[in-house]
């Protein structure tokens, strides 16, 4: 038995009774088909439906042919007829996002002649893949709009034309489909063979929101929220954008302009303590200047800093230069580092002393170790001189 599906006549329709014509057990829970359902099933790019059936709480919905079968928490009676309740907010947001999907994707066809080959509804966002490129400056045009659309209020027209009409009917497609097939029509907008639920009118879409688009295989993927989804990030981007605001002490519409001030601020700063940390290590390297093997600690090094402190003694000494930075909690960072010199294997038995790993080049070798600043002082014992 078909099941009649009640989401293509009403896609508002919230509540509805339906006969259950069978239901069966399995994995997933039981299998429940009805005579008729509101209960979207996922395809489409568009996620199924859930709610409840009788007693039982529906988490699933799939077609099986011409059936609708809904995957419920426990078992109804055959023949029974139950009520049925869809969780409507979360159909609501689905058709919002389906309906501005079109009417960008529509916008996106008439000025480009770019089809859609790829929709998905995500929990988050909607992303739509073109099979051409869009320019990033057009988005704010393409928004527009959309946006000018949704204030328009502008009734869908939803239908499946006759086999003899369908000839005639423009519609959105890369390739011919066979009857019977459902047009979804945003006047001005869109035309476009479909079998999602969407709203009745563009303003129940509320809101369109383009986020982004990049490049994604030989055409373009762009990323969109509608409805309650877009006022729900613009609310988070504006408490952001308020933290923002505070923290640099400006309006609202110029964070931009102060973050970019204040990063070229921190470059300023980063450029003058690098020009303090060369003149800091030339200082220790003079004070290495013939004095064979040195082992040096300097605390708050990160792996580049170690490297150039260690090369720096390195071609003032006459020997090795080893260099450590670290705590004895969190082990030490080091590197070592000998002009003319094959250190692989002293590497490599210091980091078995010191429950280390690195490595390198025979003139240089660089890694950590988990020992402490006593268990490498007492390793490097030989050398000459040390730096604390």
């Amino acid at each position: 038995m078909n099941t009649e599906k009640l989401y293509y006549t009403d896609c508002h329709l919230a509540e509805f009774t339906g006969r259950v014509v069978s239901c069966a057990a399995s994995e997933k829970g039981w299998l429940v088909v009805l005579d008729r359902t509101a209960f979207y099933p996922e395809g489409g790019g568009q996620a199924a439906d859930t709610g409840v059936l009788g007693d039982a709480r529906v988490t699933y919905v799939y077609e099986d042919g011409e059936q609708v079968v809904h995957v419920c928490d426990g078992p109804l009676t055959l023949g029974e007829t139950v009520s049925g309740r869809i969780d409507w907010p979360e159909r609501f947001d689905r058709m919002q996002q389906h309906t501005g999907e079109h009417m960008v994707s529509g916008l996106i066809h008439a000025r480009y002649g770019h089809h859609n080959t790829g929709f998905h509804m995500g929990a988050t966002s909607v992303t739509i893949d073109f099979d051409g490129i869009i320019p990033a400056e057009d988005l704010p045009v393409l928004e527009r709009l959309a946006n000018e659309g949704v204030w328009a209020d502008i009734p869908l027209k939803i239908w499946t034309p006759e086999p003899e009409e369908l000839p005639n009917v423009f519609y959105r497609t890369k390739r011919a489909l066979p009857w019977p097939v459902r047009i979804v029509q945003v006047p001005g907008y869109d035309s476009c063979a479909c079998c999602g639920v969407h709203a009745a009118r563009t303003g129940e879409v509320g809101l369109v929101k383009l986020l982004s688009v990049v490049r994604f295989r030989t055409g373009s993927r762009i990323e969109m929220l509608c409805g309650r989804r877009a006022l729900d990030y613009l609310n988070v981007s504006l408490r952001e954008n308020l933290l923002v605001s505070r923290a640099f002490s400006a309006k609202l519409d110029q964070t931009g302009v102060a973050a970019e001030q204040m990063n070229a601020l921190l470059g300023a700063q980063k450029a003058k303590i690098a020009q303090l940390e060369t003149q800091a290590f030339e200082a220790i390297a003079a004070s290495c200047a013939g004095r064979g093997d040195v082992l040096i600690f300097r605390e708050g090094l990160d792996s580049v800093l170690v490297r150039k402190l260690a090369d720096l003694a390195a071609d003032t000494c006459g020997g090795t230069a080893a260099v450590f930075s670290g705590s004895d909690e969190e082990g030490y960072s080091y590197c070592l580092v000998r002009r003319n010199g094959d250190l692989r294997q002293f590497g490599k038995e210091m980091n078995l002393a010191l429950s280390g790993r690195g490595g390198g080049k025979p003139e240089f070798q660089q890694g950590s170790v988990k020992a402490g600043r006593q268990a490498v002082l007492e390793h490097f014992v030989s050398f000459l001189l040390i730096l604390e």
